[in-house]
């Protein structure tokens, strides 16, 4: 276990670079087991979660191979196994992704219970009923199958489950006929997925949409694809550069897709500007936003809400967050009151912050991504030092994070 010591206190200044989108990337590893031909991924983000999915892979039976320092070659000519290696599927969240692609080649998948972030809370009711209703059946040792084939279908996601649209997707892509999936998730990483597959040779319709359609093909072919910038690493950066009052430019995420959490930011008086991949942030007196709502997107993602409680403790008066979709993040957060910020956790979902208040090193647990990155943020802007453990926690998710905060100024070290 690795701690990342932080003395704080200190603005950061520079340019950082994000790397390609975590949350796209998962999808479009696991779609590469729907061709036998060779998939070429650009961008590709090096950190934990893509090396335990591309474990995964290798598994089955693909070959994965790092081309340099951020492109993948991936070819699945043969698939030997339908069950993913339970110990790494209990590492990942994104682990689930393998059911549709699996069950498509080869008429079986056998998955144990992903793990990752908060997993108790993101059960995978809408992923099985997507597959029941492409065909597939549960088998009684577990798992599901489809001895006849997957089947184009029609329905209604009770819930707009990004890994569930994702799940469905990946199914239909080989299924018989035309699949129509409403109320689906209509993040950018969806998007992304579904324009991968389009290349693939599936015809997909409504992208971007709450209603998406895709005809299936009896054969998918590999493609050449470079995978979209983090727009949520980005976010984390600009907050870092706010709660240090310092200058930073991030490079490499779409305007449209920070569009939501930019537009957070400046409700918080943050002096930001965007043009075309940049992100600037500027030094700034912060105010209260006063309410903060997750919501599906284009509505502000969950992933960012930590980061904007930590952001909300250096703006003056009294900010709400407000997170309907989950609540562990919000407990992981409850650290920051011993490090001097005045908060109050009113439930599960929302917490109160009062704000400005100066902050104090000290030691903290990095519970999941986005709380880890979060408090990593409160530690810059803390008087004295901290220490935030296990750094791989929040590795998972943030490529090269101790490079990269040095190269703003930060004063951070990693012992073991």
């Amino acid at each position: 276990m690795t701690t990342l010591v932080v003395t704080g206190g200190k603005p950061l200044n520079g340019r950082v670079r994000v790397g390609g989108n975590k949350n796209a990337a998962l999808p479009v590893i696991a779609a590469c087991l729907l061709t036998d031909e060779e998939c070429v991924l650009e961008n590709v983000p090096r950190i934990r979660d893509v090396e335990v999915m591309g474990e995964l892979l290798r598994q089955l039976g693909a070959s994965v191979a790092w081309e340099g320092a951020s492109t993948l070659r991936i070819r699945a000519e043969t698939i030997s196994s339908t069950e993913p290696r339970a110990d790494l599927v209990a590492r990942l969240r994104g682990s689930v992704l393998l059911l549709g692609p699996l069950l498509a080649r080869k008429g079986e998948a056998i998955l144990g219970a992903p793990g990752g972030d908060f997993p108790s809370r993101r059960n995978l009711n809408q992923h099985h009923a997507a597959l029941r209703a492409l065909g597939a059946r549960p088998r009684e040792a577990g798992g599901f199958e489809s001895p006849e084939g997957l089947k184009a279908a029609s329905f209604y996601m009770l819930e707009a489950s990004v890994t569930a649209t994702e799940t469905a997707l990946l199914a239909a892509a080989l299924a018989r006929g035309t699949t129509q999936i409403r109320h689906a998730a209509c993040e950018p990483h969806v998007s992304e997925l579904a324009r991968f597959l389009s290349k693939m040779g599936a015809d997909v319709s409504g992208i971007g949409s709450p209603t998406l359609s895709i005809t299936g093909v009896t054969k998918l072919r590999g493609i050449t694809h470079r995978i979209s910038g983090d727009f949520v690493e980005a976010g984390s950066f600009a907050v870092v550069g706010a709660m240090t009052r310092g200058h930073v430019l991030v490079q490499g995420a779409s305007e449209i897709d920070l569009e939501p959490v930019v537009a957070v930011l400046r409700q918080f008086g943050l002096n930001c500007r965007t043009n075309g991949d940049e992100l600037e942030v500027r030094p700034s007196q912060l105010r209260a936003a006063h309410r903060v709502t997750t919501g599906l997107w284009p509505g502000f993602p969950s992933d960012m809400v930590s980061l904007v409680t930590v952001l909300a403790t250096q703006a003056s008066g009294a900010t709400l967050i407000h997170d309907w979709l989950y609540e562990l993040r919000l407990f992981a957060l409850d650290q920051l009151s011993g490090m001097g910020a005045d908060l109050f956790l009113c439930d599960p979902h929302r917490i109160l912050i009062n704000g400005p208040r100066m902050l104090k090193g000290r030691s903290l647990d990095s519970r999941d991504i986005r709380s880890g990155m979060a408090l990593i943020a409160a530690a810059l802007a803390a008087d004295g030092v901290s220490r935030i453990a296990p750094l791989e926690t929040v590795e998972r998710g943030y490529e090269g994070l101790v490079e990269r905060l040095k190269s703003l100024g930060a004063s951070v070290e990693t012992e073991a």
